[in-house]
């Protein structure tokens, strides 16, 4: 029963926000922050300085990344007040192989956990163990010494239909590829400080949607565009301040609304035309589209946007700590958050961790959750970060 609650929880929103036309997905724990570094800032990375776990945000950084080399691993529960077995992991590495461009790849799986499958009370159980996946790879570029942009291509599968003795289910695929650019100027010498900006732009997961079967029907996968602005306040050699903002939209069209004569009556002809019509929108062209196809017009797009502000203290590039803020408005899913986090380096290894707390009164799935990371930066030095 916990599973299937689950389920229907984590495939779109709750129903009750059905009305207010918050966007669903497939695969949508793609937008959940897999790794500690970036949850602790409010789930925001598009525009932060280059770690092993820029692949998530904006493989672009890469290419500015101070190590060679990186291999990081995060480990995320998930509904951890709930159950044991629900998590999300991440596997990254990075190769910068010269001054100019880099590689890198990532896994990511997500573990549903275990759920116990009953046809009749008196049946014998059958366990499901439902999960989704992804495996990208990337390549960076500089095209100047303050700017880069880079390209992913990234394989998506989706298990989570639940076998039974009639059914024949299979796992949904789908493609994506992200389009990513990164700014980041030279050092600046202010009257008592020393300054960099940093900017960053990311459009995700673009590709066609995911179906699980011939007769069922396809969902978008969550094509998303991020935005993002940095500064480095670096007060003396040893203490560095980067507050950041980002903005973020999923490029998917806005459910429409099968009121199409305006007298608050529904019938089910109109919903099934609605749910036909929305079906035919292609992927590529909800890209373009989802910019300004919100019923309510320009009021209802901004609300389609979620926005968070972070910032980082660094002491001597040792001790960090982090704090953030997310907003996602009441009418689009309602995800709102502080969160915290510290990170340590100790000669090539980095921890981190963070902590986040719903400010929001649906109640995230993430709330009293500790987030960790493991990183490993080694090889040649490259210019500092």
């Amino acid at each position: 029963m916990l599973g299937a609650v689950f389920l229907s929880l984590y495939s779109g929103k709750v129903q009750a926000q059905e009305q207010n036309r918050a966007i669903t997905t497939a695969t949508p724990f793609l937008l959940i922050a897999a790794d500690a570094r970036a949850a602790g800032i409010g789930d925001q990375g598009v525009a932060t300085s280059a770690d092993a776990f820029s692949q998530q945000w904006n493989p672009a950084k890469y290419a500015f990344s101070s190590k060679q080399q990186g291999v990081g691993v995060n480990y995320t529960p998930y509904l951890s007040s709930l159950v044991n077995d629900i998590f999300l992991g991440n596997v990254n590495y990075y190769n910068r192989f010269n001054e100019r461009s880099a590689v890198a790849a990532s896994f990511r799986y997500f573990s549903l956990g275990e759920i116990e499958f009953r046809q009749g009370a008196d049946d014998e159980g059958n366990i499901q163990k439902p999960n989704e996946l992804t495996f990208d790879v990337s390549y960076a570029l500089q095209l100047s010494p303050v700017f880069s942009m880079g390209i992913a291509g990234r394989y998506l599968r989706s298990d989570l239909r639940l076998q039974n003795a009639d059914n024949d289910a299979s796992a949904g695929t789908s493609f994506g590829v992200d389009v990513a650019a990164f700014y980041r100027s030279e050092e600046i010498a202010y009257n008592s400080f020393n300054g960099r900006w940093r900017a960053g732009v990311n459009i995700s997961n673009i590709g066609p949607k995911m179906k699980y079967d011939d007769a069922g029907q396809e969902s978008f996968i969550p094509t998303i565009f991020r935005a993002g602005v940095g500064f480095d306040f670096m007060l003396d050699e040893y203490n560095k301040i980067t507050p950041s903002l980002e903005f973020a939209k999923l490029l998917v069209p806005t459910p429409l609304d099968p009121d199409v004569n305006g007298d608050g009556d529904i019938t089910a002809e109109e919903q099934n035309d609605a749910n036909e019509e929305y079906e035919n929108i292609g992927a590529f062209g909800a890209i373009f589209s989802s910019w300004g196809d919100a019923p309510d017009g320009f009021s209802e797009e901004l609300q389609e946007f979620t926005w968070s502000l972070g910032t980082e203290y660094m002491y001597r590039d040792v001790f960090a700590f982090r704090a953030g803020y997310f907003n996602e408005s009441e009418e689009k899913g309602a995800r709102k958050f502080v969160s915290l986090g510290a990170g340590f380096k100790y000669t090539i290894v980095n921890i981190d961790i963070s902590y986040l707390f719903s400010t929001s009164a649906v109640r995230s799935p993430l709330e009293g959750t500790l987030r960790f990371g493991l990183s490993f930066n080694f090889g040649e030095d490259y210019y500092d970060r």
